[in-house]
């Protein structure tokens, strides 16, 4: 049987995690210290899907100078490039060249523990065209919903309807299993989504489309508020990943070349990027992110946070609920509450979730 492959949908300018970033992709930013990208990765390498092709149209050149042929992440990479967004069945077009047998394609944005080798099987048992991962969610309106039979075959798409007129709370979580004739239905070099052009047209053409309903953990991380619960839910192992190995020491993971001044009081979990120094009487209630080479100045208080790299923590000053950018400094004294601030600007973090 060949070997899978897995299309990784990067996507355009409308990945940036702003406010934190207006020139790094998603795919790039720190999740747990390591780039959101490297998670993916590795959750497709645990289902032994090694060879991973990655449409790129944002900064591609950042993306694909820092991953670079995937070696060092035990995966094969390619790359294709898009000179306007296509879209997302338009991007997955412009890789045909590589698809000759069952493939599957993934949104770059979520994070999710999903089986996907039973997602297979059922596609295979059912000899199926496509089938769509399907997430339940409470309020379906800002989703496009898929309804289905008592077999999982699918009956229509129905794009972010009114809460009263929503008729199921399964929607579409972003995850594929196609065969490579789909790409037949696809126009070439034009901009083709799945969910209102590929889908609805399979449908319309009698192909066997199934939707794959699961129950487990699904986040899209689209916002700074939903990045901040990925940090979180992995740290309290609310999430799993094939990188995050056990709960460190007693609940801390620590690199070996940090610095922590005996009188600091540090409540698990919490993660210490590689440089980091912490002063005297500082104290951290996890769960707490540190990025490398971050200070915390005497006396800081940091609870429930996310730090990223080269952040320097002024004396005395008190963090809760907030992400803080690279490159950063907070003033001794400053209170920083359901925030999310960069080196240019603060934002309220509970109006980005």
């Amino acid at each position: 049987m060949p070997r899978l492959k897995a299309v990784i949908l990067v996507g355009g300018p409308g990945t940036r995690l702003q406010p934190l970033t207006d020139d790094t992709p998603k795919s790039v930013v720190p999740v747990l210290n390591k780039p959101f990208m490297e998670y993916t990765f590795a959750y497709l390498a645990q289902f032994g899907i090694e060879d991973i092709i990655l449409t790129l149209s944002y900064l591609p050149g950042v993306i694909q100078d820092y991953f670079g042929d995937g070696s060092r992440y035990g995966v094969r990479l390619k790359y294709c490039f898009e000179k306007e967004p296509m879209g997302t069945a338009g991007a997955v077009k412009n890789t045909e060249a590589y698809l000759d047998s069952t493939f599957i394609v993934l949104n770059g944005d979520v994070f999710t523990d999903m089986d996907l080798n039973d997602m297979l099987a059922l596609h295979r048992n059912r000899e199926a065209m496509a089938t769509i991962s399907l997430s339940w969610v409470d309020d379906p309106g800002a989703f496009g919903v898929v309804e289905t039979d008592e077999t999982q075959r699918v009956k229509q798409f129905i794009e972010k309807p009114p809460a009263a007129e929503a008729t199921t709370n399964w929607i579409n979580a972003g995850i594929y299993i196609l065969e490579p004739e789909v790409l037949k239905y696809v126009p070439a070099d034009s901009h083709y989504m799945f969910e209102r052009g590929l889908f609805p047209t399979l449908l319309d053409r009698g192909e066997f489309v199934y939707g794959y309903p699961f129950r487990g953990y699904w986040l899209d991380m689209g916002t700074p508020g939903q990045y901040f619960a990925l940090n979180r839910d992995l740290l309290l192992e609310k999430a799993r990943s094939p990188l995050v190995h056990g709960s460190g020491k007693d609940g801390i993971y620590s690199e070996s070349d940090v610095t922590i001044h005996p009188s600091a009081a540090i409540t698990a979990p919490v993660m210490i990027g590689g440089g980091c120094r912490i002063s005297r009487g500082v104290s951290i209630k996890g769960p707490v992110v540190i990025g490398n080479n971050c200070v915390i100045e005497d006396d800081a208080v940091i609870e429930d946070a996310v730090l990223w790299s080269n952040v320097r923590i002024g004396a005395h000053a008190g963090l809760s609920h907030c992400i803080v950018g690279g490159n950063t400094g907070i003033e001794p004294h400053r209170q920083v509450v359901n925030c999310v601030v960069t080196s240019s600007q603060t934002a309220p973090l509970s109006q980005q979730s």
